[in-house]
Protein backbone atom coordinates (compact mmCIF):
# COMPACT_ATOMS: atom_id res chain seq x y z
CA UNK A 1 0.00 0.00 0.00
CA UNK A 2 1.46 3.31 -1.09
CA UNK A 3 2.01 5.85 1.70
CA UNK A 4 0.16 9.17 1.34
CA UNK A 5 2.65 12.03 0.81
CA UNK A 6 3.10 14.52 3.66
CA UNK A 7 2.38 17.39 1.25
CA UNK A 8 -1.08 15.96 0.52
CA UNK A 9 -1.83 15.59 4.23
CA UNK A 10 -0.72 19.19 4.71
CA UNK A 11 -3.00 20.38 1.92
CA UNK A 12 -5.99 18.52 3.31
CA UNK A 13 -5.27 19.77 6.82
CA UNK A 14 -4.96 23.35 5.55
CA UNK A 15 -8.32 23.13 3.78
CA UNK A 16 -10.03 21.72 6.88
CA UNK A 17 -8.51 24.38 9.15
CA UNK A 18 -9.49 27.17 6.74
CA UNK A 19 -13.10 26.01 6.40
CA UNK A 20 -13.59 25.46 10.14
CA UNK A 21 -11.98 28.76 11.17
CA UNK A 22 -13.92 30.83 8.62
CA UNK A 23 -17.23 29.22 9.58
CA UNK A 24 -16.68 29.67 13.33
CA UNK A 25 -15.32 33.19 12.82
CA UNK A 26 -18.49 34.26 11.01
CA UNK A 27 -21.08 32.28 12.98
CA UNK A 28 -20.17 32.75 16.63
CA UNK A 29 -22.55 34.28 19.19
CA UNK A 30 -19.98 36.08 21.32
CA UNK A 31 -21.25 39.62 20.67
CA UNK A 32 -24.58 41.23 21.62
CA UNK A 33 -27.11 42.46 19.06
CA UNK A 34 -25.88 45.26 16.78
CA UNK A 35 -27.70 48.54 17.42
CA UNK A 36 -25.60 51.30 15.80
CA UNK A 37 -24.00 52.19 12.48
CA UNK A 38 -20.57 51.65 14.03
CA UNK A 39 -21.35 48.11 15.25
CA UNK A 40 -20.95 46.30 11.88
CA UNK A 41 -17.52 47.92 11.38
CA UNK A 42 -16.30 46.69 14.76
CA UNK A 43 -17.86 43.26 14.30
CA UNK A 44 -16.24 42.84 10.88
CA UNK A 45 -12.82 43.52 12.38
CA UNK A 46 -13.52 41.25 15.36
CA UNK A 47 -14.65 38.40 13.10
CA UNK A 48 -11.43 38.54 11.09
CA UNK A 49 -9.29 38.50 14.24
CA UNK A 50 -11.37 35.64 15.66
CA UNK A 51 -11.03 33.67 12.41
CA UNK A 52 -7.24 34.08 12.46
CA UNK A 53 -7.11 33.13 16.15
CA UNK A 54 -9.09 29.94 15.52
CA UNK A 55 -6.83 28.97 12.60
CA UNK A 56 -3.68 29.51 14.68
CA UNK A 57 -5.17 27.58 17.57
CA UNK A 58 -6.07 24.61 15.37
CA UNK A 59 -2.64 24.58 13.68
CA UNK A 60 -0.64 24.86 16.91
CA UNK A 61 -2.74 22.51 19.04
CA UNK A 62 -3.24 20.09 16.14
CA UNK A 63 0.51 19.90 15.57
CA UNK A 64 1.09 19.25 19.27
CA UNK A 65 -1.42 16.39 19.28
CA UNK A 66 0.00 14.83 16.08
CA UNK A 67 3.54 14.97 17.42
CA UNK A 68 2.34 13.65 20.79
CA UNK A 69 1.08 10.49 19.07
CA UNK A 70 3.54 10.07 16.19
CA UNK A 71 6.73 10.70 18.15
CA UNK A 72 5.75 9.21 21.50
CA UNK A 73 8.26 7.02 23.28
CA UNK A 74 7.71 3.36 22.40
CA UNK A 75 7.99 0.60 24.95
CA UNK A 76 11.56 -0.68 25.17
CA UNK A 77 13.01 2.22 23.13
CA UNK A 78 15.65 3.91 25.32
CA UNK A 79 17.61 5.54 22.49
CA UNK A 80 18.03 9.27 22.11
CA UNK A 81 16.00 11.21 19.60
CA UNK A 82 17.43 12.56 16.36
CA UNK A 83 19.52 15.67 17.14
CA UNK A 84 17.95 18.62 15.30
CA UNK A 85 19.34 22.13 15.69
CA UNK A 86 17.90 25.12 13.84
CA UNK A 87 15.90 25.37 10.64
CA UNK A 88 16.26 28.70 8.86
CA UNK A 89 13.30 28.30 6.45
CA UNK A 90 10.90 27.43 9.28
CA UNK A 91 12.18 30.30 11.44
CA UNK A 92 11.69 32.76 8.57
CA UNK A 93 8.21 31.34 7.94
CA UNK A 94 6.94 31.62 11.51
CA UNK A 95 8.37 35.13 11.80
CA UNK A 96 7.16 36.47 8.44
CA UNK A 97 3.58 35.17 8.66
CA UNK A 98 2.74 36.76 12.06
CA UNK A 99 4.43 39.99 10.97
CA UNK A 100 2.31 40.12 7.82
CA UNK A 101 -0.87 39.38 9.81
CA UNK A 102 -0.15 42.10 12.37
CA UNK A 103 0.60 44.70 9.68
CA UNK A 104 -2.62 43.90 7.80
CA UNK A 105 -4.71 44.02 10.97
CA UNK A 106 -3.09 47.31 11.94
CA UNK A 107 -3.94 48.91 8.58
CA UNK A 108 -7.48 47.53 8.70
CA UNK A 109 -8.04 48.75 12.28
CA UNK A 110 -6.96 52.28 11.35
CA UNK A 111 -9.42 52.25 8.46
CA UNK A 112 -12.23 51.06 10.76
CA UNK A 113 -11.34 53.72 13.35
CA UNK A 114 -11.43 56.41 10.67
CA UNK A 115 -14.81 55.26 9.29
CA UNK A 116 -16.23 55.27 12.82
CA UNK A 117 -15.19 58.91 13.24
CA UNK A 118 -12.12 58.39 15.41
CA UNK A 119 -10.00 60.87 13.44
CA UNK A 120 -12.59 63.65 13.37
CA UNK A 121 -12.11 65.19 16.86
CA UNK A 122 -8.33 65.50 16.60
CA UNK A 123 -8.20 66.84 13.04
CA UNK A 124 -11.28 69.07 13.18
CA UNK A 125 -11.40 71.30 16.28
CA UNK A 126 -14.86 71.02 17.76
CA UNK A 127 -16.49 73.28 20.30
CA UNK A 128 -18.29 71.11 22.82
CA UNK A 129 -21.94 72.02 23.31
CA UNK A 130 -21.86 72.39 27.11
CA UNK A 131 -24.34 74.92 28.40
CA UNK A 132 -26.39 75.68 31.49
CA UNK A 133 -29.75 74.15 30.77
CA UNK A 134 -33.05 75.87 31.40
CA UNK A 135 -33.53 73.33 34.16
CA UNK A 136 -30.42 74.56 35.99
CA UNK A 137 -31.33 78.22 35.50
CA UNK A 138 -34.83 77.79 36.93
CA UNK A 139 -34.15 75.29 39.68
CA UNK A 140 -31.49 77.08 41.67
CA UNK A 141 -31.11 74.00 43.85
CA UNK A 142 -28.03 72.27 45.13
CA UNK A 143 -28.75 69.35 42.79
CA UNK A 144 -28.86 71.60 39.75
CA UNK A 145 -25.64 73.27 40.83
CA UNK A 146 -24.00 69.89 41.18
CA UNK A 147 -25.14 68.78 37.74
CA UNK A 148 -23.96 71.91 35.96
CA UNK A 149 -20.90 73.14 37.84
CA UNK A 150 -17.66 73.70 36.02
CA UNK A 151 -19.29 73.22 32.62
CA UNK A 152 -16.89 75.67 31.02
CA UNK A 153 -14.54 74.17 28.46
CA UNK A 154 -11.96 75.70 26.20
CA UNK A 155 -13.29 76.69 22.79
CA UNK A 156 -9.87 76.57 21.20
CA UNK A 157 -8.75 73.05 22.05
CA UNK A 158 -10.12 70.15 20.01
CA UNK A 159 -12.00 67.44 21.84
CA UNK A 160 -11.03 63.80 21.69
CA UNK A 161 -13.11 60.69 21.15
CA UNK A 162 -15.34 59.33 18.39
CA UNK A 163 -16.65 62.17 16.23
CA UNK A 164 -18.44 62.46 12.91
CA UNK A 165 -17.95 59.78 10.28
CA UNK A 166 -16.28 60.86 7.02
CA UNK A 167 -19.77 61.23 5.50
CA UNK A 168 -20.94 63.60 8.28
CA UNK A 169 -17.88 65.79 8.76
CA UNK A 170 -18.91 69.43 8.86
CA UNK A 171 -22.57 68.61 9.59
CA UNK A 172 -24.28 69.50 12.84
CA UNK A 173 -25.52 66.58 14.92
CA UNK A 174 -29.28 66.03 15.03
CA UNK A 175 -29.25 65.71 18.82
CA UNK A 176 -26.72 66.94 21.39
CA UNK A 177 -26.66 65.52 24.92
CA UNK A 178 -24.33 66.57 27.73
CA UNK A 179 -23.27 63.54 29.77
CA UNK A 180 -21.68 63.83 33.21
CA UNK A 181 -20.18 60.86 35.01
CA UNK A 182 -19.97 60.90 38.77
CA UNK A 183 -19.53 58.35 41.51
CA UNK A 184 -21.67 56.34 40.79
CA UNK A 185 -24.16 57.53 38.19
CA UNK A 186 -24.57 59.01 34.72
CA UNK A 187 -26.52 62.27 34.31
CA UNK A 188 -27.87 63.20 30.87
CA UNK A 189 -28.76 66.81 30.10
CA UNK A 190 -30.56 67.87 26.90
CA UNK A 191 -29.46 71.53 26.62
CA UNK A 192 -31.87 72.45 23.84
CA UNK A 193 -34.92 71.32 25.78
CA UNK A 194 -33.92 71.66 29.43
CA UNK A 195 -34.51 68.00 30.26
CA UNK A 196 -32.21 66.22 32.72
CA UNK A 197 -32.53 62.49 33.31
CA UNK A 198 -30.70 59.45 34.61
CA UNK A 199 -30.97 57.43 31.41
CA UNK A 200 -30.19 58.25 27.80
CA UNK A 201 -33.05 58.55 25.30
CA UNK A 202 -32.33 58.92 21.57
CA UNK A 203 -34.35 58.54 18.36
CA UNK A 204 -33.46 55.77 15.94
CA UNK A 205 -31.60 56.97 12.84
CA UNK A 206 -30.60 60.31 14.39
CA UNK A 207 -26.99 61.55 14.41
CA UNK A 208 -26.37 61.89 18.16
CA UNK A 209 -23.45 63.73 19.78
CA UNK A 210 -22.61 63.08 23.43
CA UNK A 211 -20.42 65.63 25.20
CA UNK A 212 -18.78 63.67 28.00
CA UNK A 213 -17.33 65.02 31.23
CA UNK A 214 -16.51 63.66 34.68
CA UNK A 215 -17.14 65.34 38.01
CA UNK A 216 -14.63 63.44 40.13
CA UNK A 217 -12.53 60.61 38.64
CA UNK A 218 -12.15 58.97 35.23
CA UNK A 219 -15.22 57.09 34.06
CA UNK A 220 -15.78 55.18 30.81
CA UNK A 221 -19.08 55.35 28.92
CA UNK A 222 -19.61 51.97 27.25
CA UNK A 223 -22.62 50.73 25.28
CA UNK A 224 -21.84 47.12 24.25
CA UNK A 225 -24.67 46.97 21.69
CA UNK A 226 -23.30 50.09 19.98
CA UNK A 227 -19.70 48.74 20.11
CA UNK A 228 -18.68 52.17 21.43
CA UNK A 229 -16.69 53.14 24.50
CA UNK A 230 -15.22 56.51 25.46
CA UNK A 231 -13.61 57.79 28.64
CA UNK A 232 -15.13 60.72 30.53
CA UNK A 233 -12.23 62.75 31.93
CA UNK A 234 -12.25 65.40 34.68
CA UNK A 235 -11.39 68.80 33.20
CA UNK A 236 -11.09 67.56 29.61
CA UNK A 237 -13.80 67.42 26.93
CA UNK A 238 -14.43 64.11 25.21
CA UNK A 239 -17.17 63.20 22.80
CA UNK A 240 -18.98 60.24 21.33
CA UNK A 241 -21.01 60.49 18.13
CA UNK A 242 -23.17 57.69 16.83
CA UNK A 243 -26.34 56.71 14.97
CA UNK A 244 -28.60 54.14 16.64
CA UNK A 245 -30.17 51.72 14.16
CA UNK A 246 -32.46 49.48 16.21
CA UNK A 247 -35.17 50.56 18.69
CA UNK A 248 -34.84 48.96 22.10
CA UNK A 249 -33.34 49.33 25.56
CA UNK A 250 -29.61 48.67 25.92
CA UNK A 251 -27.26 48.69 28.92
CA UNK A 252 -24.77 51.49 29.60
CA UNK A 253 -21.79 50.37 31.68
CA UNK A 254 -18.90 52.24 33.26
CA UNK A 255 -15.85 50.37 31.99
CA UNK A 256 -13.26 52.21 34.11
CA UNK A 257 -12.66 51.25 37.75
CA UNK A 258 -13.90 54.38 39.51
CA UNK A 259 -14.34 53.39 43.14
CA UNK A 260 -15.94 50.96 45.55
CA UNK A 261 -19.35 50.94 43.84
CA UNK A 262 -18.00 50.92 40.27
CA UNK A 263 -19.89 47.72 39.48
CA UNK A 264 -23.24 49.40 40.15
CA UNK A 265 -22.58 52.39 37.88
CA UNK A 266 -25.01 51.28 35.22
CA UNK A 267 -27.92 52.79 33.36
CA UNK A 268 -29.68 52.29 30.02
CA UNK A 269 -29.98 53.92 26.62
CA UNK A 270 -33.49 53.80 25.19
CA UNK A 271 -33.70 54.00 21.39
CA UNK A 272 -37.14 55.27 20.36
CA UNK A 273 -38.85 55.70 17.06
CA UNK A 274 -38.87 59.45 16.15
CA UNK A 275 -42.51 59.76 17.21
CA UNK A 276 -41.91 58.02 20.55
CA UNK A 277 -38.87 60.21 21.23
CA UNK A 278 -40.82 63.43 20.58
CA UNK A 279 -43.54 62.18 22.93
CA UNK A 280 -41.01 61.27 25.64
CA UNK A 281 -39.29 64.66 25.33
CA UNK A 282 -42.58 66.56 25.62
CA UNK A 283 -43.70 64.52 28.63
CA UNK A 284 -40.32 65.01 30.34
CA UNK A 285 -40.42 68.78 29.80
CA UNK A 286 -43.92 69.00 31.30
CA UNK A 287 -43.03 66.76 34.25
CA UNK A 288 -39.86 68.66 35.09
CA UNK A 289 -41.63 72.02 34.87
CA UNK A 290 -44.23 70.76 37.33
CA UNK A 291 -41.51 69.56 39.69
CA UNK A 292 -39.73 72.92 39.45
CA UNK A 293 -42.88 74.90 40.19
CA UNK A 294 -43.20 72.95 43.43
CA UNK A 295 -39.50 73.27 44.32
CA UNK A 296 -39.72 76.72 45.92
CA UNK A 297 -37.37 77.70 48.72
CA UNK A 298 -39.25 78.32 51.97
CA UNK A 299 -38.02 80.05 55.11
CA UNK A 300 -38.84 77.70 58.04
CA UNK A 301 -39.28 80.73 60.32
CA UNK A 302 -42.33 81.75 58.29
CA UNK A 303 -44.07 78.37 58.73
CA UNK A 304 -46.64 77.61 61.39
CA UNK A 305 -45.91 74.84 63.86
CA UNK A 306 -48.20 72.37 62.09
CA UNK A 307 -46.74 73.27 58.65
CA UNK A 308 -43.22 72.82 59.97
CA UNK A 309 -43.97 69.42 61.57
CA UNK A 310 -46.21 68.06 58.81
CA UNK A 311 -43.38 66.39 56.77
CA UNK A 312 -42.20 64.60 59.95
CA UNK A 313 -45.52 63.15 61.11
CA UNK A 314 -44.52 59.60 60.18
CA UNK A 315 -41.40 59.91 62.35
CA UNK A 316 -43.41 61.16 65.31
CA UNK A 317 -45.66 58.12 65.27
CA UNK A 318 -48.90 60.11 65.01
CA UNK A 319 -51.32 60.98 62.26
CA UNK A 320 -52.11 64.42 60.81
CA UNK A 321 -55.34 64.75 62.80
CA UNK A 322 -53.55 64.11 66.10
CA UNK A 323 -50.87 66.63 65.22
CA UNK A 324 -53.51 69.24 64.42
CA UNK A 325 -55.27 68.68 67.74
CA UNK A 326 -52.00 68.91 69.69
CA UNK A 327 -50.99 72.16 67.99
CA UNK A 328 -54.44 73.72 68.39
CA UNK A 329 -54.46 72.68 72.05
CA UNK A 330 -51.44 74.86 72.68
Amino acid sequence: MQEIPVSLWTLVGGIVVTVVSIWLGQNHTLLPVQASQQAPLVDGFFNIMFTIAIALFLVVEGTILIFLVKYRRRRGDDTDGVPVEGNVPIEIFWTAIPTFIVLCLGIYSVDVFNRMGGFEPGDHPHVAHISNSAFAKRAGTALAATLNNDNVKSTSAPTIGIGASPQNIGKQADLVVDVKGMQYAWIFNYPDSGVTTGELHVPVGADVLLNLSAQDVIHSFWVPNFRLKQDALPGMATQLRFVATKPGTYPVVCAELCGGYHGSMRTTVVVHTPEEFDSWLTESQIAQKQDLNQAIAVNPAELSTSEFLAPHVHNLGIDAATLKSIVSGH
